[in-house]
């Protein structure tokens, strides 16, 4: 039974776009995680790397909104499977930058063509107008989170 003062999930807009990307997330996920034994967190790891090249783990929890441990987890994965490489800063022995290693490139180039694919299928339900309109929505709400996320 619901309680009284009950929030009305199916036009709770946060927790809609949740459930979407989760669900675009495990769709997507079924094209490469057998295949690739990858991981959702790990497959993002990658995509951002494919993306920007070299970043501290401090700077993929930014770029993914994932929390430390599940980058951490993620990485150490990565690196075992020889994915990504790990070097050193010399100007602080602290911080290393992770970039994608030969063979998560090509891992990385095999994965991005079945991404595009799962977006388009995703997309194919929208005019040409709809998509740059939740393209353009999407990206405000973004930004407007993160500045009121920020500190």
């Amino acid at each position: 039974m619901a309680l009284p003062d009950t929030l009305d999930l199916e036009r709770f807009l946060p927790y809609r776009l949740s459930v979407l990307a989760n669900t675009v997330s495990r769709s997507i996920a079924r094209l490469y995680a057998d295949r690739f034994d990858l991981t959702i967190p790990e497959w993002r790891v990658m995509a951002v790397l494919g993306r920007f090249g070299p970043l501290t783990a401090n700077e993929l929890c930014g770029r993914t909104a994932m929390d430390k441990v599940r980058i951490s987890r993620a990485v150490a994965r990565l690196l075992r499977a020889r994915r990504l490489t790990r070097r050193v800063e010399r100007a602080d022995r602290r911080r290393a930058r992770l970039d994608l290693s030969a063979q998560g490139r090509a891992v990385y180039r095999d994965i991005v063509p079945l991404a595009r694919a799962a977006e388009s299928r995703l997309l194919a339900t929208l005019t040409k107008a709809e998509k740059a309109q939740l393209h353009d929505l999407v990206g405000a709400l973004q930004a407007h989170a993160e500045a009121f996320t920020s500190p």
